[in-house]
């Protein structure tokens, strides 16, 4: 875990540069690399390992200033994480720095920065309002743009700066909202009784696309959802006259409900009047065009494989994006025509993983980032034809690279007989006829897909480096990309019964429990189960109905019952509107079989997590300690989900391996003895 994590590349939109966030031991600071040489440098200084992350990077117009957020979100109560207990307290601020050098600034409040295309000036949302401030005047003090109802998400300028689109949250349905900064005019485009959001400027800025989810009951949450009632629309207004129509609709069916990729923005007005957007018509998330005047939607991603992330060239031919497209537990780079002709080209292949690309505003010099089984996340550039360029620095001396191993890719049978990919790290010093403590690993999400190689997400950086550290200490690792998670289509991913439904997620679990049982490699008796947040569910449904085969297990800020993990995000959410749910949700909980539970546990959890309530560990330990059961804590003061400072990670994943060690390399069997 030593080597720096970046994230957020963004290319300037003149100078040819890119800027990216990096984290070294928790560290947090901004990193630029310039033509010609492309060499990293780091732009702002920051030195402690604080909790308070930087992200949303963005460019100025001349591309020589940088504009970013630093800090997390308040929580309900209206504070700021601050799991380092600084004696000042904690913000969610808009800085910006200056390429040439000085201490950044601090504009206000708020996060989401977006530079206006021309000039100076910068929007970002505080408290759901929107404000402005022009980096060009000497105080740079910000100013509430206008005042309006709902949360303000989604700023997007127009190409000529003179208007600024929103997407205005009401709760119960959204608008399209539209200021000139100017006049400060308000207005609100074809309004109506749906959702509308994500905003896309046409290129000459008369014309706004949107997506359009029509009013449908809210859906239970961790439920399957494979088909709407109504289907998602596009649809196109002309800013002037307000004049609106629909150019096209999903059909019923897959892809009826609205699934996104990880991209600024889920239309991409492309050259030739075209808009690019994910569809998942046959079951698979893909990219379509349509024009922008209605007509029918062309694939641009075709086969079996997901898209995840995409962003147009800097002439809006071509499509730019990574996928598992012909590799299945790995991401590429792949390019496409947005007219749909030809077939996509292969930017990246091999045993790598290649993600989140942006192009130079020449459109000859690409970056992305990527990683393999031994080498961490870090940038690449490449320019023209030549071979990708390591971005200089990214890792510390010694990192031990070489003594890492190759995960194997594995399919396990879950025990209602469906095939579950998943990634087996074998210790390097395992000799033929031993018997080894195993342990399953279960990511959290559950929309995630581990690989085969390190994570391009900071969570699972951290995770898939705790697998490789287990495997050194002489343990057989199986990392299981269960039911429910992204990366093998709408059906995987909308597993029938999955979650607070049924958890049919265990039999998955169940099996990989099998499977390593089964193996002449592993010891039967020390089997053990691991994982954080949808995965310390999962780890503690295991230990509640199969203490006979999963000897001990670490229970990362688990959800235990669902009812409650509901409520952690939808405060309204009442068991008795829906009783035969609230039900249902139950006996797929922990909780609910909490009887039978028997093996030893640590449990893991910060108490400021705005994802899985702090009572959810509070109530299983209080349930744990009345039977009897062997439980253990580590308990971290201000800490959040994703645990924001390095230090709180190093900790728990030492007190992991820790209590494994004395749980389950401890208890060898008599064969083993």
């Amino acid at each position: 875990m030593s080597a720096p994590f970046p994230t957020e590349l963004v290319a300037s939109p003149a100078g040819g540069r890119f800027a990216w966030i990096a984290s070294a031991s928790g560290v947090q600071n901004l990193w630029v690399a310039e033509p010609p040489g492309y060499a990293g440098r780091a732009v702002t200084t920051y030195t402690a390992d604080d909790g308070q992350w930087l992200s949303q990077p963005a460019w100025l117009a001349d591309g020589t200033t940088l504009v970013y957020t630093r800090g997390d979100g308040p929580n309900r109560q209206g504070d700021s994480p601050n799991p380092a207990q600084l004696s000042d307290g904690a913000e969610q601020a808009i800085w910006a720095v200056s390429l040439s050098g000085g201490a950044p600034r601090r504009l206000g409040p708020g996060n989401a920065p977006a530079p206006a295309p021309k000039g100076s000036v910068v929007a970002w949302i505080s408290r759901g309002q929107i404000f402005t401030s022009d980096l060009a005047a000497g105080d740079a003090k910000p100013t509430r743009l206008v005042a309006s109802r709902g949360t303000a998400s989604s700023l997007r300028w127009s190409p000529d700066g003179a208007a600024l689109a929103f997407v205005s949250n009401r709760g119960t349905h959204s608008f399209l909202g539209l200021v000139t900064p100017g006049s400060r005019e308000l207005r609100y485009l074809d309004p109506s009784l749906d959702r509308d959001g994500n905003p896309a400027w046409s290129p000459d800025g008369t014309r706004l696309a949107y997506i359009r989810e029509l009013a449908a009951p809210r859906p239970q949450m961790f439920a399957p959802r494979r088909t709407a009632d109504e289907p998602w629309a596009i649809r196109v207004v002309d800013v002037k006259t307000g004049g609106a129509r629909e150019v096209w609709k999903a059909d019923p069916g897959y892809g009826s409900v609205l699934q996104p990729i990880d991209a600024e923005n889920q239309i991409l007005w492309a050259a030739g009047d075209r808009l690019v957007f994910p569809w998942e018509k046959y079951g698979w998330l893909h990219l379509y065009s349509v024009p922008a005047a209605g007509g029918e939607a062309a694939p641009l991603s075709p086969g079996d494989g997901e898209v995840e992330y995409a962003t147009l060239t800097p002439d809006r031919a071509r499509v730019l994006y990574h996928s598992n497209h012909k590799d299945i537990d790995r991401k590429h780079l792949w390019l496409a025509r947005v007219d749909g002709a030809g077939v996509p080209s292969a930017v990246t292949t091999g045993t790598g993983i290649e993600w989140s690309p942006v192009m130079a505003e020449t459109g000859t010099v690409t970056a992305f980032f990527r990683s393999d089984a031994r080498t961490p996340p870090h940038v690449e550039i490449r320019s023209g034809e030549a071979a990708p360029r390591i971005v200089e620095g990214t890792l510390p001396t010694g990192f031990p690279a070489s003594q890492l191993v190759e995960p194997q890719p594995v399919i396990v049978t879950a025990t209602d007989g469906m095939p579950i990919h998943a990634q087996l790290f074998l210790p390097k010093d395992l000799k033929p006829g031993e018997r080894r403590p195993s342990l399953i690993f279960s990511h959290g999400g559950s929309r995630r897909q581990m690989l085969l190689g390190w994570h391009y997400m900071y969570y699972y950086r951290n995770a898939y480096a705790m697998n490789q550290w287990l495997a050194s200490r002489g343990y057989i690792v199986l990392s299981v990309n269960y039911r429910s998670g992204i990366g093998y289509g709408l059906e995987f991913r909308e597993a029938l019964n999955f979650g607070a439904t049924g958890g049919s997620e265990f039999q998955d679990i169940m099996g990989a429990g099998l499977y390593l049982k089964s193996r002449p490699d592993v010891d039967p008796a020390r089997i053990g189960l691991w994982g954080g947040s949808y995965g310390g569910y999962l780890t503690a449904m295991g230990l509640s109905r199969a203490s006979n085969l999963f000897a001990a297990g670490v229970d990362f800020h688990g959800v235990h019952d669902w009812n409650q993990g509901i409520r952690t995000f939808r405060p309204d959410y009442n068991t008795l509107e829906d009783p035969d749910f609230a039900r249902k949700a139950f006996a797929a909980s922990p909780l609910s079989s909490v009887d039978t539970w028997k093996s030893p546990v640590l449990l893991i959890h910060g108490d400021d997590d705005r994802n899985v309530s702090f009572i959810e560990s509070i109530n299983l330990i209080t349930a744990l300690r009345k039977r009897g059961v062997d439980v253990e804590q580590l308990v971290f003061p201000d800490e959040v989900h994703d645990f924001l400072r390095h230090a709180s990670w190093v900790r728990a994943y030492q007190a992991t391996a820790d209590f494994f060690d004395r749980k389950l390399k401890a208890k060898a069997t008599s064969s083993q003895q």
